[in-house]
């Protein structure tokens, strides 16, 4: 039996039919009601954008999930991981300060920002899935305590995934730090002398014992140092005389150094084969997810507006690609992520966007954007260790 996807269109034309509207009604649609019981905390899974992205999801619609939570007298929060990289949303701190500035605050939201990994990343539990690249994966606490799930996804292009909606923001966000490295390569990590300052904080976090201390190597010939770049620039050089290096016949890959440098030393290789990075991130939203997916406690709500060629993650938002064209829901996110493709597939492209040839209805728009992504490899391995559904029907609402 095809799963059941529930999608409302952009179109608008009076108060009774807004966007915000319709929303609520979608929820109701797609039986949101049955996974929340009273006094069910509720995690609001979702991406509060970097500081100077303006795509990712309103919080006017936002504040929409969260009355429909409370009116089935859930308990909900918003919940986010802390991001890998560099940014603002690397530690819970700068992260709610972000959520706050994009105007994810209490007023407007009507519900508390918990980062679901912790102050620093290091809130997670080790979650068995026994698939084909990982035999358990690093789930965010805050996310496996909830009683309830919904995941809110702005669908988009993404420079590795190729496509991000419903699997990617539950596998790669719900992921931890160390989990996102995962995910991310399989490359081993290691320390640029130039900035390591020799703290030793990797060393102690290390859980495979396989960072040591030694003497700092010189800097190549020609080469300006981290100390020299320093001392131009007015501020005093931090450096210290010994230096990280990591063995990587010992180093589990497991990303805890990465997260813990407060200098950023410790670099993270992001080349890995696309479809590869892909399956580990399906397993992580397997990992995630799994146990409320069989107790029928997770729904789903994919955003097609202000389909951006790159994620939120950036700190610029492009021009859509195509048209806003509404808004579904599923308590399938595989389903739910079919339709969002085919649905956006099948819009025209907007010329003068980063689409460079595919803007005929019909025509693929994110092997367009990223064409080294084979981005329906998520979408296959999803269904094939039981997550869902490829095959859907549409309602529309």
């Amino acid at each position: 039996m095809p799963s059941k996807v529930f999608f409302t269109s952009r179109r608008s034309t009076s108060h009774k039919e807004s966007l915000p509207t319709k929303l609520a009604q979608l929820f109701d649609a797609a039986g949101f009601n049955q996974i929340i019981a009273p006094k069910d905390l509720v995690a609001i899974k979702m991406h509060f954008g970097e500081k100077g992205a303006t795509a990712f999801i309103s919080p006017v619609f936002v504040r929409q999930v969260v009355e429909k939570v409370r009116q089935y007298q859930g308990k909900p929060f918003l919940t986010d991981t802390n991001a890998l990289y560099v940014g603002k949303r690397n530690n819970a701190a700068e992260h709610i300060e972000t959520a706050l500035a994009n105007g994810f605050g209490y007023a407007t939201v009507q519900a508390p920002i918990v980062i679901a990994d912790g102050l620093k990343g290091r809130s997670y539990r080790e979650i068995p899935v026994n698939l084909k690249h990982f035999a358990s994966v690093k789930i965010a606490s805050e996310v496996l305590d909830a009683d309830a799930f919904l995941a809110l996804s702005h669908v988009k292009g993404h420079i590795l995934m190729g496509f991000g909606g419903a699997i990617k923001n539950v596998g790669m966000g719900c992921g931890s730090r160390a989990g996102k490295q995962m995910m991310h390569s399989t490359i081993r990590p290691k320390v640029n002398p130039d900035k390591c300052r020799g703290c030793a904080s990797c060393r102690r976090w290390c859980p495979a014992d396989c960072i040591s201390l030694v003497d700092r190597p010189e800097a190549m010939p020609g080469a300006k140092s981290h100390a020299e770049e320093a001392s131009s620039s007015g501020s005093a050089p931090k450096l210290s005389a010994k230096v990280a290096v990591i063995d990587s016949e010992k180093c589990l890959g497991c990303g805890e150094c990465t997260i813990t440098c407060p200098e950023g030393a410790i670099k993270i290789n992001w080349k890995t084969e696309a479809f590869a990075a892909q399956e580990r991130m399906v397993e992580f939203a397997y990992g995630a997810i799994k146990d409320k997916l069989e107790a029928g406690k997770c729904g789903f709500i994919n955003f097609l507006i202000n389909i951006a060629p790159d994620c939120d993650c950036n700190t610029w938002s492009d021009t859509p690609v195509v048209p806003d064209l509404g808004i579904l829901a599923s308590k399938d996110p595989v389903a739910i992520d079919q339709a969002s493709v085919d649905l956006i597939n099948g819009a025209t492209g907007i010329p003068g966007t980063a689409l460079k040839q595919n803007l005929a209805p019909g025509q693929d728009k994110f092997a367009d954007l990223h064409p080294e992504s084979d981005y329906p490899a998520q979408i296959r391995y999803a269904e094939s260790i039981g997550l869902g559904s490829r095959n859907y029907q549409l309602i529309e609402i």
